[in-house]
């Protein structure tokens, strides 16, 4: 398989930007060389959010899988003797923190659309999305106790506080499977859908979000992950923090101006 930029496609329509993982024989694997490209895409996506031209995302994968985690077959993680051949954390720090952690301060909302298997650091992936749409056929697994590993990519963070820790600890230690409708009930997926209408429905979904105050969604992205080291005093004085910056938006005078007008507001995400 060459390893070009056709590893990572990205589509824009209006102010919707599609990266799509593209190393389907493998189902969409990460390596170093498919982690930089998607970590270019939302460098270049949150580029776009900041100058008005990008106002939703949507991540996906092509063929039968959404990401099935860490290339095994990378040469920069399988030394000689089965063991790593370099330090994983180091690995980790490198590729992939950063593109979680970009996930989730980008100002601008991100739809996970999982199309097939999200395993292991490809599951982690997916949970870091704002709002994570699974076709019926798609599957989660914490594929990291196969192989002696411990979960990675953010899944010790969001497990708990997605499926809570009884499930969370069930689902790192037994690494059992999980069904899209399972992962549905768990919390980790927000909607179900028939797999010919996963795409469709992800891309509708982010035109219809891309009309709407994004500028508030930034804001409320940032409420929502500081309120998870605060006690409700210091999370009140951010949300009236946060609602400062909201009340002074553009967005904000145009929608309370449509609302006494009777009319549908026209957001600009500033």
């Amino acid at each position: 398989m060459a390893e070009n930029g056709d590893i990572l496609l990205s589509d824009t329509d209006g102010a919707v930007v599609t990266p799509t993982l593209n190393r389907p024989d493998v189902l969409n694997a990460l390596n170093g060389l498919l982690a930089a490209r998607l970590k270019s895409a939302l460098d270049q996506a949150e580029e776009g959010v900041r100058g008005g031209a990008v106002r939703a995302i949507v991540i996906t994968g092509a063929g039968r899988g959404f990401c099935a985690g860490a290339d095994l077959g990378d040469p920069a993680l399988r030394g000689r003797d089965g063991r790593a051949a370099t330090d994983l954390g180091a690995y980790l720090r490198q590729h992939y923190h950063p593109i979680i952690e970009q996930i989730r301060r980008m100002p601008a909302p991100i739809i996970v659309a999982v199309n097939g298997s999200a395993a292991g650091a490809g599951m982690s992936l997916a949970l870091a999305g704002d709002v994570v749409l699974a076709a019926e056929s798609a599957t989660f697994l914490q594929a990291f106790s196969r192989i002696g590993l411990i979960p990675d990519a953010g899944s010790t963070f969001f497990l708990p506080r997605l499926a809570g820790e009884s499930r969370a600890r069930a689902l790192a230690i037994l690494a059992e499977k999980l069904s899209s409708e399972q992962a549905r009930q768990f919390g980790l997926v927000w909607q179900v859908l028939p797999d010919h209408e996963l795409q469709a429905a992800a891309h509708a979904m982010a035109l219809k979000l891309a009309a709407m105050p994004t500028r508030a969604f930034a804001l409320t992205k940032e409420a929502l992950d500081r309120s998870l080291q605060n006690d409700l005093t210091r999370q009140l004085e951010v949300e009236a923090q946060l609602q400062s910056q909201a009340g002074k938006t553009d967005d904000f005078a145009e929608g309370v101006a449509a609302f006494l007008a009777k009319r549908k507001p026209d957001f600009k995400g500033r």
